[in-house]
């Protein structure tokens, strides 16, 4: 007799770039590309609240750019389309209050490196942080997350694409994607919610008929169906939005910028902090390393965690979880990261290898909205080591093996030999 299948049901939620929080994260990158752009070594750990109608930039920065703090705040507001008055936050009557100092020189003391003491630039700080992959979508990503993201950015494309025709869509919205797993793989989607700012002059079901052209255009087929449930704008009204409606924050939407709350997060936040900053670089290198694994064919899903303590090169910890669908066991690929001959997780290396300090092709605003995981455009989501890495661990397995034999082997001669000028 067959088995019934396992079912459950998982969701997760993404939010536009118009949203309070992501308003925030895009303003603390677009500093941070400002001051890489002229000064790689900046150190960067800037955060922005944000109002009706106000700004304040703060935080600590330390570099040689001459950065027009006030100027990317509103290009930043602006690009993202809050330009309208009645809106109650825009790009040019918003005030802008800069609270900026310089890095801590103990924090610095950690993280610079130092030649005439030979110490290798340490972790920026303690903590722990956590890359994933799985097998569920092309981009190696969790199903519910990966299409939040895609409705929340086909939204904003056709917003910006034809602001006449979708005049009436603002910049602040939210979508959420709930999926039916049947024995741990998604099969269909049981319902959708988008929450969408709006002018006061929408026609009734207007927002209802684009999320549903939006949603058969980004979801494949084989997870629609007639039965999905939509909930869209569930109150009824949502004109009042953005930071005129609920104060934003940089660093407040870490799920959303990660697994949609499928891997579990370190806890700190990534955007508005240089590459120097493990809570951002480590995670960035957790990912890389966990979505070749899986593209390798060696688990269908992959979580790693890695800590570090400030000051210190090398991580603390390695630990792999593979959930039960490794074809290598979990320890043994987490030895072989550890030992760093493929993938190494200083800080100064994850820098290099990701090209953290100098982005080409991409930027660090980018990362701010819509997810820092599942694009293409990113470094730390090439599988370019995933052919190869079956082999190095095979062959790194065969080397601790036999060094292990020989050791064995060695301690038995040389017991042998005692026992013989014993006896």
């Amino acid at each position: 007799m067959k088995l019934a299948k396992t079912r459950h049901v998982l969701t997760s939620e993404s939010v536009s770039e118009g949203h309070p929080d992501k308003v925030c994260d895009q303003i603390s990158d677009a500093i941070l590309d400002a001051c890489l752009a002229q000064d790689s070594e900046s150190r960067v750990a800037c955060e922005i609240l944000a109002t009706t109608n106000l700004i304040v930039i703060s935080g600590e920065v330390t570099t040689a750019a001459t950065v027009e703090w006030e100027k990317i705040a509103r290009q930043v507001v602006r690009d993202i389309g809050y330009n309208d008055a009645s809106a109650g936050f825009t790009a040019d009557d918003a005030k802008v209050f800069l609270c900026l100092h310089k890095q801590s020189k103990d924090i610095s003391l950690g993280v610079t490196a130092a030649t005439s003491q030979s110490r290798e630039q340490g972790a920026g700080d303690q903590g722990m942080m956590y890359g994933y992959a799985c097998s569920e979508t092309k981009a190696l990503m969790p199903a519910p997350i990966f299409y939040a993201h895609k409705i929340m950015e086909k939204l904003a494309e056709l917003r910006h694409a034809d602001p006449v025709k979708y005049g009436f869509l603002r910049p602040d919205a939210k979508s959420q994607v709930s999926f039916v797993y049947e024995d741990g793989k998604p099969v269909t989607i049981e319902n959708i919610v988008v929450s969408h700012q709006h002018t006061p002059d929408m026609r009734p079901g207007q927002l209802e008929e684009l999320v549903r052209r939006v949603v058969a255009d980004v979801i494949p087929a084989k997870f629609r169906h007639d039965q999905i449930k939509y909930y869209i704008n569930p109150t009824g009204r949502f004109v009042i939005g953005g930071p005129d409606g609920d104060t934003g924050l940089t660093g407040r939407k870490i799920i959303v910028d990660s697994y949609g709350g499928v891997g579990r997060h370190g806890g700190g936040s990534f955007s508005g902090k240089d590459p120097s900053k493990v809570d951002r670089s480590a995670a960035y290198m957790a990912r890389y390393v966990a979505k070749n694994v899986v593209a390798a064919g060696l688990a269908e899903r992959c979580e790693l965690q890695v800590s570090y303590a400030i000051g210190v090169a090398k991580p603390l910890s390695l630990f792999v979880d593979t959930f039960g669908t490794g074809k290598i066991a979990d320890a043994v690929i987490a030895d072989f990261l550890l030992n760093g001959d493929m993938f190494d997780f200083r800080p100064a290396e994850i820098i290099k290898a990701l090209d953290l300090k100098h982005p080409s092709g991409w930027s660090y605003r980018q990362t701010a909205a819509y997810g820092h995981f599942g694009r293409s455009c990113f470094p730390w989501e090439k599988t370019d080591k995933a052919q190869a890495l079956p082999a190095a661990i095979s062959e790194y397995l065969n080397g601790k093996n036999a060094k292990a034999g020989k050791t064995a082997k060695a301690g038995k001669t040389a017991k042998a030999s005692g026992q013989g000028k014993k006896a």
